[in-house]
């Protein structure tokens, strides 16, 4: 029997829903991303609660919230304590994301299903890896070996490779093919035949035109709202797909020379665009290559300006602007509170370049049509004056009295422990007056006696022969600098804080971020304090019904593959067992009966808990090779690789384990076999370079005046038996032939 594997979705089936999912891999419990919605409704991660205690790995795709928004709640709710593994940038960007939708909701209400601290504690489980980079793991995991590869979509993107045994598990969902300005296509392609694939069919009814002609019609609708005196909002999300529209706005404002200006609003925008500067080897060849001849840094914003706080948009100079601001649904942040100013004004635009969350105000404005007037409510936190702020002060100290007497009483009942029943006994500072000595009125003036004796705040172990105070010896480590000194002592952590010393550390920490060392004019110490609670306050809310007369439009920039790409990349990889989530009800089946037709793979589609058993058909035994076979084995080098070409008959060691042995009488002979996969462009080139007249004419391959080289079979089958390819050579037999001949097995590896 091959690889045990089970897929258990937790959340994102047959619905938009967040993605995570658990995998086991012989017991290996992965669990595949940690999202949550911009609602943050508890109800929908609760599967996760029931086997969080049991998870050994974590492992994160992208750094949005749909995927990794959960893991700080689960952590300090559910005891998900495991490793959790992700890309440089999605830890990076994740963490900023986490900050900004903290901060959106600290901003308008009493926010409390995690804090500052509970994103850090879970960003500190992170183990951060590249591209292609394989992670052995250790203990319970040993055998299995995980590896990121590159997914598009976002900065940082992963696609995730699961190898036990030789069999590959592939994690893909959300993936983009298409190369775009910051980021290349996936390499999910480059996959062939894994034992089973995990993906999605989130955009299996969609379309998508040109890239061409997508960027012309957004900037000009842009444009044309700018020319028409109106301002332009783009909802966004804080350091994802955002990345690309700024490197469209950017370059297109370069090329005008625009002068409307572009906000780019966040509480974490100046940070976000500080870290992307440093990720240039993540991003597309392009912006890699412009960088390494001439220092060339795409995200230097010289027509964008970094804003975090609405304060700073309301004091710009009026007039036409751009302004993307995060949330993207639209639930909380500063695109919330624009859209509510600007919705009412004919000449504005709501530019929405992702569909909204199901249930959200985005979504419900992509309604076609829109609704003509939407309720919302605005809030805001103020801090408190007067009798409300004597009120809560005085609740203050009478919670902080109630907290001391416990302690008092706490610390009173393991006094008594340590004491022990009887004090007179246990207790050798205590003297007990009623020996031999005389009574304490028996003595006189210049008598001696003896007085009961309790020091307070000494009690000595209960080995002590006599009252004793502890001594320490100083045994320092000297060399020829001085005292020899342990870093690690001078180290604070997070369990020698107390929680307000953490708390107000935690506020120095994010106001740095937010501020960037600017004060001036930016979100200032008073106002982070308001939103992270450190100064008492309240948040006032007021309800109020909103025209929408702005124009609403929405433009596909999710960066996704379409349906018909999924479709034609999927049967590319042609794995043996595909798994579909995360997508709408009729787009998950819509899939399904596409590859059910097709007859090449087994499709599953499971509901949220449903297990579904996608072990391989295939049979995998372990196999000892024997020194005298491995003697005389001669290798040849493939690429990273070294093959052979082996005879061996199978029989068992000592150990009783199979082991393959060599031949007890001469090996028959076998046909030679080439090794290898050519390419026809690469040939091409090849030949060119040989001083051969090459060309492609009727999807063959000229070469010279008589020889013609074709392939046929299919190449999503190549490796089944029935769909091997073949490279056909088509000439007279001539000088010309033999020596193309020649120059093609010399592309291959003869074994």
């Amino acid at each position: 029997m091959g690889t045990s594997v089970q897929v258990t979705p937790l959340s994102g089936v047959y619905n938009e829903n967040p993605l995570s999912y658990l995998v086991s891999i012989d017991g290996f419990n992965f669990l595949m991303d940690c999202g949550w919605n911009d609602h943050f409704d508890p109800s929908l991660i609760q599967p996760l609660s029931k086997v969080a205690s049991k998870i050994d790995a974590v492992l994160i795709s992208y750094g949005d919230t749909l995927h990794l928004g959960a893991l700080p709640f689960a952590m300090k709710q559910f005891g998900l304590n495991a490793p959790v593994f992700s890309t440089e940038p999605v830890y990076r960007l994740g963490l900023l994301t986490m900050y900004d939708q903290l901060l959106s909701r600290k901003a308008v209400s009493e926010f409390d299903l995690f804090s500052l601290d509970d994103i850090d504690s879970a960003f500190q489980n992170f183990t951060r890896l590249t591209y292609s980079q394989n992670h052995h793991l250790s203990g319970k995991g040993e055998g299995i070996v995980i590896a990121p590869h590159v997914a598009g979509h976002v900065l940082g993107g992963t696609v995730w490779k699961i190898t036990k045994d030789g069999e590959d598990v592939v994690y893909a969902v959300d993936f983009n093919h298409r190369k775009e300005r910051h980021l290349n296509g996936t390499v999910l392609e480059s996959f062939y035949r894994p034992a089973v694939l995990i993906s999605d069919a989130y955009n299996a009814l969609n379309s998508q035109p040109s890239r061409q002609q997508r960027d012309k019609q957004f900037l000009e609708t842009i444009l044309k709202t700018l020319e028409a005196g109106g301002n332009v909002l783009l909802p966004v999300d804080t350091a994802g797909r955002v990345l690309e529209l700024l490197l469209i706005l950017e370059q297109f404002w370069g090329q005008r020379f625009l002068n409307y200006p572009i906000f780019f609003l966040t509480y974490v925008s100046s940070s976000t665009v500080d870290y992307i500067k440093s990720f240039l080897e993540w991003m597309s060849d392009s912006i890699a290559k412009s960088f390494e001849t001439s220092r060339d840094n795409a995200f230097l914003l010289k027509h964008v300006t970094l804003l975090i706080s609405k304060n700073e948009l309301d004091n710009a100079p009026t007039g036409p602007k751009v302004v993307l601001a995060s949330v993207a649904s639209l639930e909380a942040g500063f695109s919330h509170d624009i859209f509510a100013e600007w919705a009412a004004d004919v000449k504005n635009l709501v530019l929405f370049t992702e569909r909204g969350q199901f249930g959200t105000l985005a979504r419900m404005l992509q309604a076609d049509p829109p609704p003509k007037a939407v309720k919302m409510t605005i809030s805001k936190r103020v801090p408190l004056v007067g009798d409300e702020l004597i009120a809560y002060e005085e609740e203050q100290k009478r919670l902080k009295k109630e907290e001391e007497l416990k302690a008092s009483l706490i610390k009173e009942e393991e006094s008594k422990v340590s004491h022990g029943p009887d004090n007179n006994l246990s207790d050798p500072m205590v003297v007990d007056s009623s020996n031999t000595h005389a009574p304490l009125d028996a003595v006189g003036s210049h008598g001696t006696g003896y007085r009961d004796i309790l020091i307070d705040g000494f009690v000595p172990p209960s080995t002590s022969a006599a009252p004793m105070f502890p001594v320490y010896e100083n045994s320092s480590e000297w060399d020829e600098f001085g005292e020899v000194i342990n870093p690690d002592d001078y180290v604070l952590h997070d369990e020698d804080m107390d929680q307000t010393t953490m708390h107000r550390w935690n506020v120095l920490i994010l106001v740095k971020l937010i501020v960037g060392g600017d004060i001036d004019g930016k979100l200032d110490e008073e106002s982070a304090s308001l939103i992270l609670d450190t100064k008492p306050s309240k948040v006032v809310s007021n309800e109020l019904t909103v025209q929408v007369k702005c124009s609403l439009i929405y433009m596909d920039y999710e960066g996704r593959s379409d349906g018909r790409s999924i479709k034609s990349i999927l049967t590319h990889v042609a794995p043996l067992k595909l798994v579909l989530v995360h997508g709408s009800a009729e787009a998950t089946e819509h899939l399904k009966q596409h590859f059910l037709s097709i007859k090449t793979v087994q499709v599953y589609a499971p509901q949220i808990d449903e297990t579904v058993d996608v072990t391989s058909d295939l049979c995998a035994y372990k196999v000892q090779l024997s020194e005298k076979l491995m003697s005389n084995v001669l290798f040849k080098k493939l690429g990273d690789y070294e093959v052979a070409w082996v005879d061996a008959e199978v029989g068992k060691t000592e150990n009783d384990m199979l082991s393959l042995l060599p031949l007890s009488s001469p090996p028959p002979p076998h046909k030679s076999v080439l090794v290898g996969d050519l390419k026809m462009a690469d040939f091409k080139q090849f030949l060119a370079s040989k001083g051969v007249q090459v060309e492609f004419a009727g999807g063959a391959l000229r070469c010279g005046e008589y020889v013609t080289l074709r392939k046929v079979g299919n190449p999503s089958q190549k490796g089944g038996a029935s769909g091997t390819q073949q490279i056909i050579i088509e000439g007279p037999l001539c000088e010309d032939y033999y020596k193309i001949r020649e120059y093609l097995y010399s592309q291959f590896y003869l074994l």
